[in-house]
């Protein structure tokens, strides 16, 4: 079966294919409702699709990131959706741990320098069944409201610890970060007493769900249940909103004790491989 490109007129096929995925589709989901097909946004997605239903897709964005959602291809239709990138920018990889570790091996991706490479429990959570933990003393503001310094350096410590992220890159991609949570107003910070303690956010939101990320607290402020918190009260935000589910992706065992804390149940596994070098092709 032969791979072709994506168009407009495949958006609403392609969505509710997407939408049967969605615990390990969100980022393709909400790059395509968010910034188009074929647009000049660095986000916006190249994609191809197999069959008219159609029965997987595979995407790329402008800055390339490789974003797949082919439950039931075989290694020869992986290696035909491969030969359409071939050339591309590759940034990285993020999708479902099976898909994206087949990808990487038929690509030939599996030896290149990466800053992060992955295989992290996914979760689930029905916002109804979120347990809210005391929140006495703390509020929750927009992440503007956070003193530009110290969003620079948190965002900053984040990409070097959780991304391996050499400083001078994590100093101009938290920058660039920083600037995109406040124009979207998809992240806050936890304040405690008046002072921040945490941050938290969701790197891509829909309507009916959210997908949680960008999860920090400065490394004096640990085991205080502060992300805990902010990420609670940030969801409960989300459902008076009409939000009705959260996904994620825990990158540590605290993480995952602080997720289960609040209600989140195991949903799969997620890969995300992000290349020590982007500009490199594919």
């Amino acid at each position: 079966m032969t791979w072709r490109i994506a168009h407009d007129s495949d958006l609403p096929q392609i969505d509710r294919f997407l939408s049967r995925h969605i615990q390990t589709s969100m980022f393709p989901l909400a790059n395509l409702r968010d910034f188009g097909l074929h647009t000049a946004h660095p986000r916006a997605l190249k994609a191809w699709v197999l069959d008219d239903g159609p029965r997987a897709v595979f995407a790329i964005t402008n800055e390339g990131m490789v974003l797949p959602q082919c439950p039931d291809c075989t290694d020869e239709e992986l290696a035909g959706a491969i030969d359409q990138i071939r050339g591309h920018a590759l940034f990285g990889i993020a999708g479902e741990a099976g898909q994206a570790r087949r990808i990487m091996r038929l690509a030939g991706w599996e030896n290149r320098p990466a800053t992060l490479n992955d295989d992290e429990p996914g979760f689930s959570l029905t916002l109804d069944q979120l347990d809210l933990p005391d929140a006495t003393g703390a509020d929750l503001v927009p992440f503007s409201d956070l003193d530009g310094a110290i969003a620079l350096r948190w965002r900053r410590d984040y990409l070097v610890e959780a991304m391996d992220f050499d400083p001078a890159r994590a100093q101009k991609q938290a920058g660039e970060d920083v600037e995109a949570y406040i124009k979207r107003g998809s992240h806050r910070v936890l304040m405690i007493g008046g002072q921040p303690t945490a941050m938290t956010g969701f790197n891509a939101r829909l309507p009916e769900i959210v997908q949680v990320g960008g999860v920090y607290t400065p490394p004096n402020l640990r085991g205080r249940g502060y992300a805990r918190l902010a990420v609670a009260l940030h969801l409960a935000e989300a459902r008076r909103a009409g939000v009705s589910r959260a996904v994620l992706f825990a990158a540590s065992e605290s993480a995952v004790r602080a997720y289960i804390a609040i209600g989140f149940q195991p949903a799969g596994q997620f890969t995300l491989v992000l290349f020590k070098n982007p500009k490199d092709p594919a």
